[in-house]
């Protein structure tokens, strides 16, 4: 069982910046590539980013290249998400997702179905 925390959300300018947070607790975390994903009201859970065991391959969706970075440190067990420039259309929930796998270079599912944990999510709400 892996237990995940996020924090850092909030309400921010458009333009601004906020760095996710994501604490792990349970297993053995660094044996997980983590994803984070986005919901935002009336739609369904999309896809953000991703990263695999060792930090050293992330990707992105086309909506946030160039605008946020995907990182972890796992000596503390925690995976961030920078997030600059931030939109109005960037307004949503934002969960962090663990992957388990045997491959230090997967960077994790596109699908939120191939995730085994979540947490409970983190909002941020971008003004105009």
């Amino acid at each position: 069982q892996v237990q995940l925390v996020e924090s850092g959300g909030g309400l921010v300018q458009a333009g601004g910046s906020l760095r996710l947070s994501c604490a792990a607790s349970g297993r053995t975390f660094s044996s997980y590539a983590m994803g984070w994903f986005r919901q935002a009201p009336g739609k369904e859970r999309e896809f953000v980013a991703g990263i695999s065991w060792r930090g050293g391959r992330t990707y992105y969706a086309d909506s946030v290249k160039g605008r946020f970075t995907i990182s972890r440190d796992n000596a503390k067990n925690t995976v961030y998400l920078q997030i600059d420039s931030l939109k109005p259309e960037d307004t949503a929930v934002y969960y962090c997702a663990a992957d388990h796998t045997p491959s230090p270079y997967y960077s994790g599912s596109y699908f939120a179905a191939g995730y085994d944990y979540w947490g409970q999510g983190t909002q941020v709400t971008v003004s105009s």
